[in-house]
């Protein structure tokens, strides 16, 4: 891969005193996101938001002197896809990063790849957490600053006896509902009283899944769903919701993968007072927010398009990433990524983002209140919470931790003090 140096201080300001212009060199970003099938429904404006903040980018100068080049790709939510053009991104585009992926099947295909050519991505979803790759950052949720805070609102808030944990069939969801058990048996709960259901991707017929869900309460304890159904099944889960006249107060539903994006395609005045977990809400009243719908609104020419989490995460994860490249002087990957430890920017919602020595973010929790309008009130947020990459509640990790910047270890062992490799059960 081409590397990418900083101009010497001296000729850099000479250049830019010259001419406004930037040099004629490239450095090329690479955007892996489906545009068709299942997943388009959320990754398309991932891949939006990645053009603008590129185009912003260059308006402002560029990188190291240099022009930045967004070059998309398309993986159609074929996970076998995602690693093919992780592939070419790198060896046939040279790219010098990626950010790209939502579902953890994609991002699983896509690591190997990384790995062996010592590649660089941006992981921008909410995800199940029991990783951490050094070639990685991951600026979505890990289970601690999502799932686990919406379980405890669950239980503290509105009193939920009986659980229903409903996901899509694959990585993410199984993972992240393993830990919910683990949490919730500890919690108290009955086991009996956690329903697991897992569905495929675009799944549409939930008549009988959510009739199932409704006869837990048959006994009189309160219900509540943890959604971790995925992509486009999401506007039959909820339409069969609306068709059966369940409303939040019969039957809260808690969702990890829907937000704004997902529920602008739905008739939301049905869903008002369900919830979502998220680090961002497009709501959040700061000047920091405003001024990030605003040049969205602005670039795509439309403003009925809304903003949402992800989008947040690529646009923390790309300023870092570019600050990185700054303090570092090139966009050499080994370089890049000990720049990265320890980098700060602003959220949207107030407060900075933390990157940590275990490429995982912190950030603040909050749990969002579905409006008739198709946004969220948010009612709870936390302070800033340190993404944890293993979960303490699953027996495989609870003595594990990473730290690449001291112990250089993704996976390092506290009980035996040693660094290992972790096969996943799920």
């Amino acid at each position: 891969m081409i590397k990418r140096t900083l101009l010497t201080s001296a000729a850099a300001a000479s250049l830019f005193a010259a001419s406004p212009a930037i040099a004629d060199c490239t450095i090329k970003v690479g955007v892996l996101h489906s545009l068709s099938g299942s997943m388009a429904i959320s990754e398309t404006t991932l891949r939006d938001v990645m053009l603008m903040l590129v185009e912003q980018q260059n308006d402002a100068g560029g990188l190291l002197g240099c022009e930045l080049e967004a070059v998309v790709v398309d993986p159609a939510s074929d996970w076998p896809l995602f690693a093919e053009l992780t592939r070419q991104l790198i060896t046939v585009d040279e790219v010098d990063v990626i950010f790209g992926a939502w579902t953890s099947v994609a991002r699983k295909a896509v690591l190997p790849v990384l790995e062996e050519l010592n590649g660089l991505m941006f992981y921008p979803v909410q995800y199940e957490g029991q990783e951490s790759s050094r070639n990685v950052f991951y600026t979505g949720a890990a289970p601690n600053q999502q799932a686990i805070p919406a379980v405890d609102y669950f239980l503290e808030e509105l009193g939920v006896e009986s659980f229903a944990l409903l996901g899509t069939d694959y990585v993410y969801p199984r993972t992240t509902n393993a830990i919910l058990e683990a949490y919730l048996i500890d919690a108290g709960i009955d086991p009996e009283d956690i329903f697991v259901n897992y569905t495929p991707f675009g799944h549409s017929d939930w008549s009988t899944i959510v009739s199932d869900v409704v006869a837990m309460g048959a006994g009189g304890k309160q219900v509540g769903v943890i959604s971790t159904i995925n992509g486009d099944a999401n506007v039959g889960f909820y339409t069969e919701l609306a068709a059966q006249g369940i409303d939040s107060f019969d039957l809260p539903v808690v969702a990890f993968s829907v937000g704004e994006e997902e529920l602008s395609g739905l008739d939301t005045s049905r869903l008002v007072g369900h919830l979502a977990a998220w680090n961002y809400f497009m709501s959040a009243d700061t000047e920091a927010n405003d001024e990030f719908i605003a040049a969205w609104h602005e670039f795509i020419g439309d403003e009925s398009r809304v903003t949402n989490d992800p989008m947040e995460a690529h646009y923390i994860g790309f300023n870092m990433w570019v600050q990185a490249v700054e303090q570092a002087g090139t966009t050499d990957v080994d370089a890049v990524r000990e720049a990265m430890w320890g980098q700060e920017f602003p959220n949207l919602t107030g407060g900075m983002a933390v990157m940590n020595v275990n490429h995982h973010l912190s950030k603040p929790v909050l749990i969002g209140e579905i409006r008739a309008d198709g946004q969220f009130d948010i009612i709870s947020q936390t302070e800033e919470v340190a993404g944890e990459a293993w979960s303490p509640f699953l027996e495989e990790s609870a003595t594990l931790t990473s730290d690449w910047q001291n112990l250089g270890c993704g996976m390092f062992d506290t009980a035996t003090e040693t660094c290992v490799q972790l096969t996943s059960n799920y």
